[in-house]
C-alpha cells in the first residue's frame, strides 16, 4: 500500500501554519505524520481538529485506559492499521491488558475485560455498528460513568471514526514499513464477530 500524500516537511509550511505544527510536535508520537500529514493540507480545519483532539485525548472526563480502549475499538472496526499501531502502546501504558488488546486485535469480543471495560466495549460497539445505544445500556453507562463521560465517550468514538477514515483514505502506513497489526476484514465479518 502506497501512501497517497507526500509527507509534509516543517520547512515547507507557510509561516502562519508553523505555530500549529509546533503544537502538533509537542504531543504527536509521529511528528507531522499520521493524520496530521493530511490535516495540515487544510490548515484552518487542522487547527480546529487538533484542538478538539487535544480535549478528547488529554482533557476528557473518561479515564485514559478506557479512552484508549475506545480508540482501539474504532481502529479495529475500521481496519485502521496506523491508528491501532499508534494507540496500542499508549493503551498498554494506560493499563489496558495485552489479553484484552489481543482479543480485540483478532476481532473477538475480549474475554478478560474488567467491568468498566465491558461497559465501554458494549457502548462503543452498539453505537458504532448499530448507530444506536439501547436504553438499558445508556442508563447503565450514565449510572456508572456520569453524563459528561458518556457524552465524551460518544464524541470520542465518532471522532476516531473520522480519524480512521482519514488514515485509510490517504493509506497511511506503519512507520518504517512495519507489519500491519490488523487482519483486514470485511465490514460484515467485523460486525458479526464483534457483536457476537
Amino acid at each position: 500500500m502506497t501512501e497517497r500524500l507526500a509527507q509534509i516537511r516543517y520547512d515547507e509550511l507557510p509561516p502562519e501554519v508553523r505555530p500549529l505544527a509546533d503544537d502538533i510536535l509537542k504531543v504527536s508520537s509521529a511528528a507531522l505524520g499520521g493524520p496530521y500529514n493530511a490535516l495540515l493540507r487544510s490548515p484552518d480545519m487542522a487547527r480546529r481538529a487538533f484542538d478538539f483532539l487535544d480535549y478528547l485525548r488529554f482533557k476528557t472526563s473518561v479515564n485514559k485506559r478506557l479512552n484508549e480502549f475506545a480508540i482501539l475499538i474504532q481502529a479495529r472496526i475500521s481496519n485502521a492499521q496506523y491508528e491501532w499501531w499508534a494507540h496500542e502502546t499508549i493503551a498498554r501504558k494506560a493499563g489496558l491488558s495485552d489479553a484484552v488488546m489481543r482479543d480485540l486485535q483478532a476481532c473477538r469480543r475480549p474475554t478478560s475485560m474488567q467491568e468498566d471495560e465491558r461497559l465501554v466495549y458494549d457502548f462503543c460497539i452498539q453505537l458504532s455498528l448499530n448507530h444506536r445505544v439501547p436504553d438499558d445500556l445508556w442508563q447503565e453507562a450514565v449510572a456508572s460513568m456520569g453524563e459528561q463521560a458518556v457524552v465524551d465517550l460518544t464524541v470520542l468514538s465518532g471522532t476516531y471514526v473520522m480519524v480512521s477514515m482519514l488514515l485509510n483514505a490517504t493509506q497511511v502506513g506503519i512507520p518504517g514499513g512495519g507489519a500491519e497489526p490488523l487482519q483486514v476484514l470485511s465490514p460484515l465479518d467485523i460486525r458479526q464477530r464483534l457483536l457476537a
